[in-house]
């Protein structure tokens, strides 16, 4: 194999293993929709970008040239279409990072939320640990500014995503899951489809499985260690307790484990949510045999993932967070860890649906979950891969919002409306491209 061509390059996954392939020497190019970013960021690497539908880009080589392609690419895409009736090996990105990590130590983060911000800090302890690892990561690591970390230690960092079960293509070694909550049910249809394949890959774990405690998955759905972690209840195996939090929204704790504590862990990103995430990252990577006090100074200077509770201006008069909570349960979690962080402080959200499916199956559980916010700024649906659903707006979560104050706009009007806002604590949620506002919103508020 002397080339790798990718159909949909420029996601957050696909990139990653775009890197890898560069990494190991071969010819990778590919196609995105549109310029990201990301894509720029794999151009300067020397990665060949395009962004039409044009089967002139995909190399001819075809018995040397390995196609790897999104589940997020319609099925009559041009070159996909082409690549697969030319003789092309053509593969799902999930199998290619199973056929990756397959002969290496894999330590794997699965759950409907909380799964990049684990991953990426598993990933910062093995790094800072000097023990060292590959990892493909679901975000941006702020620390090292990329999705894509390399090393010639035979172990691996994968972020395990639940969509189209492609998490079913591992078998780690170590795995923590973090949340088994409804989503993706335009593949799952309900719930328990979804608790299913969690326990399908539950099976597939080789050595330890750490568990949210409280998930519904027992021994008797694999064969490996069940272990248990929770943000402060004491019957988990591994919990937090003494725990403070400091003006800036930092908490520090005493981590409890089975092996004994681990003092004074000091979290350097914000809120409880990030205590739960670090007390499950902890525990991985004590179970693959990191040295305590390197966990805990690992933590500490963990900057976060772009994108998770990722602060922008907090200078104690005006703060601004972004997060990429896109699901009802992770939208409630975020809310309440900032109004926990600034209590008494006017909070208001910018929130953009993702998928018209999403939103259709979940309406009500978005509603009550935005009800926390002081105000709700609430744009249009992004449609990301769907087509639109009849009758499917943001007005059918709008509705039932029940927040002090709430208005539902395009996006084109959220610039200018927010030149006349009074802002205290503002937070921008979604998955789409909402991400697009993030510099023009931090410019707007660091000249006042």
């Amino acid at each position: 194999m002397t080339d790798v061509y990718f159909i949909g390059i420029g996601g957050i996954g696909m990139s990653a293993i775009a890197r890898y392939y560069k990494f190991k020497g071969l010819r990778v190019s590919g196609y995105d929709r549109t310029p990201s970013d990301l894509t720029r960021q794999l151009e300067a690497e020397g990665i060949g970008v395009h962004y039409e539908d044009d089967c002139g880009f995909i190399p001819k080589n075809v018995e040397d040239t390995l196609v790897v392609y999104t589940p997020a690419i319609p099925a009559d895409m041009g070159e996909l279409v082409y690549v697969q009736t030319h003789g092309y090996r053509v593969v799902k990105r999930s199998r290619i990072l199973g056929e990756i990590t397959k002969d290496q130590t894999c330590l794997a983060v699965a759950g409907t939320h909380g799964k990049t911000t684990t991953s990426t800090l598993v990933a910062h302890i093995l790094t800072e640990s000097g023990n060292g690892c590959s990892a493909f990561l679901g975000g941006i690591s702020k620390n090292y500014d990329t999705n894509f970390l390399v090393s010639h230690t035979p172990t691996v960092v994968a972020e395990a995503d639940e969509f189209d079960r492609s998490f079913l293509q591992l078998h780690p070694s170590i795995a923590v899951i973090t949340a088994m909550d409804a989503d993706h049910l335009d593949i799952y249809g309900d719930l328990a489809h979804v608790q299913e394949a969690f326990r399908e890959f539950a099976s597939q774990v080789k050595d330890t499985v750490i568990l949210k405690y409280g998930l519904p998955l027992t021994e008797e759905h694999t064969g490996a260690k069940i272990l248990t972690y929770h943000y402060n209840d004491p019957r988990a195996d591994f919990h937090a307790e003494n725990l403070t939090v400091d003006a800036s929204g930092h908490f520090t704790y005493d981590l409890v484990h089975p092996y004994g504590k681990i003092s004074g862990i000091r979290v350097g990103t914000l809120g409880w949510v990030n205590v739960e995430n670090s007390i499950a990252a902890a525990a991985i990577c004590l179970r693959y045999g990191i040295e305590p006090d390197k966990i805990r100074h690992a933590i500490a200077s963990y900057q976060g993932a772009r994108r998770r509770l990722d602060e922008h201006i907090n200078n104690g008069r005006i703060t601004y967070i972004d997060d990429y909570a896109h699901h009802p349960e992770e939208l409630a979690t975020a809310i309440s860890s900032i109004r926990e962080i600034f209590p008494g402080r006017k909070i208001t959200g910018i929130f953009q649906p993702h998928l018209y499916t999403r939103t259709r199956d979940l309406a009500p559980e978005f509603a009550k979950a935005l009800s926390g916010l002081d105000k709700l700024i609430l744009l249009d649906i992004y449609p990301a891969r769907e087509e639109p659903i009849p009758g499917v707006t943001s007005e059918i979560i709008f509705k039932d919002v029940t927040a002090p104050e709430k208005v539902l706009i395009d996006k084109e009007e959220l610039m200018p409306m927010l030149e006349k806002e009074n802002i205290d604590v503002l937070v921008t949620f979604g998955a789409g491209n909402i991400d697009r506002f993030i510099g023009p919103i931090r410019e707007m508020l660091e000249k006042r």
